[in-house]
């Protein structure tokens, strides 16, 4: 009996990955539309806190909140689009430049890197990382109508949501436990998406005037690239600070603004990741550090880049969900950082 069990979990593991891996084009707009939709939930709890705004009707709050994140991310996206056109224009700059850099460092090393740099700069092409790296970005937000789609019907389904749970769980006692578990998941994860989102905006906010002081070319795309990094633990920040550095670089056929970006930057990783987004989100990243990169491998081989952006929030989401029946509750603990599972609830 025990092996039989072992055995369907296997089977249905299988399955979970198999139907990842061929239905991630519907899989990740659902998780982007969820988180969203949280996103969507906490702006209506700010804006309920108003007075006279929490007088108006819940649709209408929930449908100005949907069109301030919808507004966010169209200015985003527009943004950001001007910055790469701006980019693409100074890429003959970036291309003249490899050589000097290799003189530069020459000079100063005495290491002969011209004729490397001279194979690489007719190797490389800053076009096609450009487009990639902007492919990678967009890529999440691509199908924005299938993301807009299941938004639209998760909100729909909202309003609906106590009265199906009522129906299922008709026994008042038993309505009640199940209706405050659901709202202690709800807090948990709602709580965790807006303080990660709102971490990762301070530190590309802050990145953006830094790079605007030294003057790098296209500060919005950079600090945007930060923001949306800034959801992969570790990896994400060094990856955000690493390709402005190396652009910096680039752009001024110096090694000096590079170094300043590190610097700067890099200072502003260190001082929001260790100190402030320890004291605004307490302990509600409570995910053991092994387990972070475990999922970062996993979640990337599966949906790529996207699946590491997301790897984070989706194991976070389901150490809440896990730690809350007595079924799941040894997997939560084991993917916990301490194993102490109170540390999510608040």
């Amino acid at each position: 009996m025990e092996t039989s069990k072992k055995i369907y979990i296997f089977l249905i593991l299988i399955t979970i990955v198999v139907v990842c891996i061929y239905a991630q084009s519907i899989i990740i707009p659902f998780i982007l539309a969820i988180l969203f939709w949280f996103l969507i939930r906490v702006i209506k709890k700010l804006l309920v806190k108003v007075k006279f705004i929490g007088r108006m009707p819940k649709w209408i709050i929930t449908l100005f909140s949907a069109l301030v994140l919808v507004g966010f991310l169209t200015l985003a996206v527009t943004m950001i689009s001007k910055n790469i056109k701006t980019l693409s224009t100074t890429l003959p700059v970036y291309e003249a430049n490899v050589n000097k850099i290799a003189q530069q460092i020459n000079q100063q090393f005495d290491i002969d890197l011209m004729s490397m740099a001279g194979n690489f700069a007719k190797d490389l092409n800053f076009g096609s990382i450009l487009s990639s790296l902007f492919s990678t970005l967009t890529g999440l937000f691509g199908n924005a109508f299938t993301v807009l789609l299941y938004l639209l019907f998760l909100l729909l389904e909202e309003p609906l949501f106590p009265k199906k749970l009522k129906a299922m769980y008709p026994d008042k006692k038993r309505h009640e436990q199940v209706k405050k578990l659901v709202d202690k998941i709800d807090h948990s994860i709602g709580s965790y998406v807006a303080l990660k989102t709102v971490t990762s905006l301070l530190t590309g906010f802050l990145s953006y005037f830094a790079l605007l002081f030294i003057g790098i070319d296209a500060p919005i795309f950079w600090a945007f690239l930060i923001f949306v990094l800034n959801f992969i633990p570790t990896i994400g920040s060094l990856i955000a600070t690493a390709f402005p550095t190396i652009f910096a670089v680039l752009q001024f056929g110096e090694l000096t603004p590079g170094i300043l970006v590190l610097s700067i930057v890099g200072a502003i990783q260190l001082v929001v990741g260790n100190f402030i987004e320890p004291r605004l989100m307490g302990n509600s990243l409570n995910i053991s550090p092994l387990v972070v990169f475990l999922t970062l491998a996993i979640w990337g081989v599966i949906w790529g880049i996207s699946g590491m952006l997301l790897s984070v929030p989706i194991t976070v989401i389901l150490i809440i969900i896990m730690s809350e029946f007595p079924g799941t509750r040894p997997f939560a603990i084991l993917l916990s950082q301490r194993g102490n599972l109170n540390e999510t609830k608040e």
